[in-house]
């Protein structure tokens, strides 16, 4: 496991070497016009927009064949139902994150990362690094996503604990960058070049870049 710390200038240069357009920004934008003003997973073209974006990253999340029942839609709506409440309000901050919010949010990705996709012998879930896109999609102010490499390198797995902690980091690192540059996050992202663009982002963006990439 890797004990990490991070600096302005780390965040500084993780963001500038995102700064460019790219696919997933424009499967950022599409989901969000598709979804505005915000996305409600108990509304069925906002599964599917969620679908489409998470394919877009990569996460090859299998449509239906004509006739067949679609897992993914059916999957996330009964999650929703049961897991909503377990999330962070919309607009929380990733530095308005409280520690009791934690333990909830690590089963709340359990639960989504094992929400079946697709039947049979060779059955699969959702899995971990879709199930952290999608809770960064619903709550993109407040929630890291990871993928294997990161959850890896710095917390030596992929369950529920290790998922709360991901945000704990995320939550004691943003707390930090702030108390550095002496601002608060919409400055910061302004500074940095990136108005509106969420810490949470920026952070995942680091995590990739040093994690994943190894820069």
């Amino acid at each position: 496991m890797h004990s990490s710390q991070i600096t302005l200038d780390a965040l500084r240069k993780a963001v500038a070497e995102f700064a460019g357009p790219g696919v997933p920004d424009a499967g950022w934008a599409a989901l969000t016009a598709r979804t505005a003003p915000a996305i409600d997973p108990s509304v069925a073209a906002h599964r599917e927009a969620l679908h489409v974006w998470l394919n877009a990253w990569g996460c090859r999340i299998r449509y239906p064949r004509p006739g067949e029942e679609n897992l993914f839609d059916s999957g996330v709506e009964q999650w929703w139902k049961q897991w909503q409440h377990a999330l962070p309000a919309p607009g929380v901050s990733i530095t308005g994150l409280d520690d009791a919010d934690f333990p909830a949010l690590g089963e709340c990705y359990q639960e989504l990362a094992l929400v079946s996709v697709s039947a049979g012998p060779r059955r699969r879930g959702i899995g971990s690094t879709a199930a952290t896109k999608m809770l960064y999609a619903l709550r993109p102010q407040a929630l890291m996503p990871w993928d294997e490499a990161i959850a890896k390198r710095l917390h030596g797995r992929r369950d529920a604990a290790s998922y709360a902690a991901h945000q704990r980091l995320g939550r004691d690192w943003s707390l930090a960058l702030l108390t550095e540059a002496g601002m608060d996050e919409a400055e910061l992202a302004g500074h940095l070049g990136q108005p509106g663009r969420s810490l949470a982002k920026m952070l995942d963006d680091y995590c990739y870049l040093t994690f994943t990439r190894g820069i």
